[in-house]
């Protein structure tokens, strides 16, 4: 397998774009792959190259690449126009689309990014309540803006630094870190700020940290001490959302969060981002409330027609076969690390997996951190070279498509097993 031509590229590119990438999660050493073309489960670079891919664009395309039905629909309204400035009747499709699905979101709002609508979701949180403080999980991803980009404190009870030159203290002063699935250090946060916490944020299940599921009770836990504390819970679904079920993770584990976010599968492939909650809580927005939202792109067109597509593709798929292929997967990985007798603990949840090279359950931020990165990276660089394309981070998350195959899952495990028998033993 050459890479002549991705290499030319990114030397080229590293001139122009920070690091060569326009997202540092696309970026690894020596250089990453120039992807020219997707179709269903498989990507080909620009040398020709073919994979078979669970990266899947980190997410979105739970259909698969290039999905007939929403290219059909994209380029039919490309014909139509690509962006109004004023409202169209696609806006409305989409939103009872999603609300259909979704009990807790009674009115939404699109944007542009998930970075967006995590953003917004938390300025309504503090508009709505009046109150300041928000608390989320240490190692929970909720978008590059500067309240949540923050790294692990010191405890429960530790307020937030930075986690990026360029953002002031001041902006992280009101982030309060706890674990994920300890609802102790919930407990003690709230009692420590009593009446100064608008929301808890949190993914369902943690996926910018590698898949870690929940507790059992755990989300429901979190439900009732927001309640107790007349505090709101923010649900992160931008991965989860229509992933594990039609309704989500808050469908999945039948817990109903005051605020919910989405992206990724919303949009079909195409960029979005939507927040929604009640008529009561939304109400707060403007142009009707005070809290401040806009943006050009939200709501555009083109990403509701694909939205709209793919939300009516998944309504016909069964999600239990899809799952079934990420059981598949999953369970394929143990078994040929467990034949070559590798530390190894292999996680997931419906078409969600992960193999972690540790010994031990991974159930937080904490643990993670204890995971073999390099030996990941290792791995991953012969995955590439046997035609596997995964993330390239052992703190992602891989998926399956309803594009992928079981003999895909056969020539995936068979390729983990040539290189983690040349590479990790």
């Amino acid at each position: 397998m050459t890479s002549e031509r991705s290499k030319s590229l990114y030397e080229k590119s590293s001139a122009l774009l920070p690091g060569g990438v326009s997202s540092p999660v696309r970026a690894f050493k020596p250089y990453p792959r120039f992807i020219k073309s997707g179709k269903g489960s498989r990507i080909i670079d620009v040398d020709d190259n073919e994979y078979i891919d669970y990266c899947m664009a980190f997410g979105p395309l739970i259909l698969g690449h290039s999905n007939d039905v929403i290219s059909s629909a994209v380029a039919e309204q490309l014909s139509k126009g690509t962006l109004f400035g004023a409202p169209s009747e696609l806006e409305i499709e989409f939103a009872e689309s999603v609300c259909r699905h979704f009990p807790s979101i009674e009115m939404l709002r699109p944007v542009s990014t998930g970075t967006e609508a995590t953003m917004h979701a938390i300025r309504l949180a503090r508009g709505y309540t009046g109150k300041k403080k928000i608390i989320k999980m240490e190692g929970g991803f909720h978008g590059a803006h500067d309240s949540v980009l923050v790294k692990a404190g010191s405890g429960a009870l530790t307020h937030s630094v930075p986690n990026s030159a360029g953002i002031p203290e001041e902006s992280t002063r009101n982030t309060i870190l706890v674990p994920f699935n300890d609802l102790n250090a919930i407990e003690e946060a709230f009692k420590s700020n009593r009446g100064e916490i608008a929301a808890v944020i949190t993914e369902p299940v943690m996926g910018n940290t590698g898949p870690i599921l929940p507790k059992k009770d755990y989300l429901k836990g979190l439900r009732e001490v927001t309640i107790t504390n007349d505090s709101l819970l923010i649900f992160d679904e931008v991965i989860t959302g229509f992933r594990l079920s039609l309704g989500g993770a808050q469908e999945y584990y039948n817990v109903k969060p005051d605020i919910t976010t989405l992206g990724k599968i919303i949009g079909g492939g195409l960029p979005i981002g939507v927040f929604g909650a009640s008529s009561e809580i939304m109400s707060s927005i403007s142009p009707v409330g005070p809290v401040y939202q806009a943006g050009t792109f939200a709501g555009n067109p083109l990403s509701m027609s694909a939205g709209i597509a793919a939300i009516k593709c998944l309504e016909k798929i069964n999600y239990s076969d899809l799952n079934s292929l990420g059981e598949l997967m999953r369970t394929s990985l143990d078994k040929v690390a467990s034949e070559l007798n590798i530390p190894h603990v292999v996680q997931g949840i419906g078409s969600m997996f992960q193999i972690f090279l540790t010994s031990k359950p991974v159930e937080n931020y904490a643990d993670a951190l204890t995971c073999d990165s390099a030996g990941f990276m290792k791995l991953f660089q012969g995955l590439l070279d046997e035609g596997i394309y995964v993330p390239p981070s052992q703190y992602e998350t891989s998926f399956v498509s309803t594009a992928h195959t079981s003999s895909d899952i056969s020539r995936t495990a068979d390729a983990f097993f040539k290189v983690m028998s040349e590479v990790l033993r």
